[in-house]
């Protein structure tokens, strides 16, 4: 017998809505999860929260649960549900009943997905914890394709989550100088609490820092444009200047000339869909999945939750998050009020 659930939808530019729909008991191979939390993430989210995404762009090709759907309103969207499984299709094991899993799923108080997407969370990991599963890959795959070395000087412009935890990863490297780049004081002590080595802050200081030889290897994870200039005015000769925001339909003039030019730097563009191609021989998703389950049990993540939300405000979650940044850190919905 169908059960009734709330999905959230993108209604339309600043619009959430809560649907209530059918749904259907998990067919062969399948499971029905109840979702007891899911982060929201502060970039392909907030953009297509404040409509600055092309419309006619697929959600997420690599994402099934997403089924090939567009940015055009209304949709589903978000991929970072953690649950319990309440019930199994014929072909699984029982033993999957009452687990807790990890699953790329859009918002909704519970969801039907194939066994082969979910995830085990590890045992004795929280849930808000196992919520940032899809950050800490996305930061495991910028440290992949920005391939630290031994001494390097390296510059992550940008806190958001991700930025966090790819400073968080990158202070367990034999780093050089290990620097950021941010506006908002807590976000930086966030970042500096969850690094294991001194970390420069200071505009100044990171400056004097790298002096004349610049960073070998910059990250622009700000999600602003314009801050493409800043990290290519910072890198020095023949560096790497790995970019994992996503702009959307933002656009900025970005000066690449001289300095660009006469430098020879590289730009990389990181997108955690796909494994480049350099690493895939050796590289594989499950082997990144294990690498972000043991990241996530090893950095402990929950200082960068500042807000749990229940689910029925979620309009409320992500208009915080667009007008209130300089507060606000990882939002979490929260499904069991």
């Amino acid at each position: 017998m169908a059960e009734r659930v709330k999905k959230l939808l993108f209604a339309a530019p600043e619009r959430i809505e809560l649907r209530e729909e059918a749904l259907d008991p998990p067919p062969p191979g399948h499971a029905l999860v109840r979702t007891l939390t899911s982060a929201i993430s502060a970039g392909s989210e907030l953009l297509a929260f404040r409509g600055q995404l092309p419309l006619d762009m697929p959600l997420d090709e690599t994402l099934g649960a997403l089924g090939g759907a567009t940015f055009e309103y209304p949709f589903p969207y978000g991929y970072a549900a953690v649950g319990e499984v309440a019930g199994v299709g014929s072909g699984v094991d029982p033993a999957w009943v009452g687990r807790r899993v990890f699953a790329f799923q859009p918002h909704a108080t519970a969801f039907v997905a194939p066994l082969a997407d979910l995830h085990p969370v590890p045992d004795g990991l929280p849930p808000e914890r196992a919520a940032l599963f899809a950050q800490m890959e996305t930061a495991i795959n910028l440290i992949l394709d920005g391939a630290p070395l031994y001494g390097e000087n390296v510059l992550v412009i940008g806190l958001g989550i991700v930025g966090m935890l790819t400073t968080a990863l990158l202070s367990r490297f034999p780093l050089g100088v290990l620097a950021v780049g941010e506006s908002e004081a807590r976000r930086k002590q966030a970042a500096v609490a969850l690094a294991t080595r001194p970390i420069v802050t200071d505009p100044d200081l990171i400056r004097r820092a790298f002096g004349t030889r610049g960073a070998d290897l910059v990250y622009e994870l700000s999600g602003n444009p314009e801050a493409l200039d800043t990290a290519i005015a910072a890198a020095g000769h023949e560096a790497r200047v790995v970019v994992g925001s996503w702009y959307g339909d933002k656009r900025a003039r970005i000066d690449l000339g001289g300095r660009f030019h006469r430098r020879r730097l590289r730009i990389v563009s990181s997108q955690v869909s796909h494994i480049g191609a350099a690493l895939s021989a050796r590289w594989d998703r499950q082997r990144r999945f294990d690498a972000a389950w043991k990241a996530l049990a090893d950095i402990d993540t929950l200082p960068l939750v500042s807000h749990r939300i229940p689910f029925a405000e979620a309009q409320a979650a992500y208009e915080l998050l667009d007008r209130n940044r300089e507060n606000v850190m990882q939002v979490l919905l929260d499904y069991r009020h």
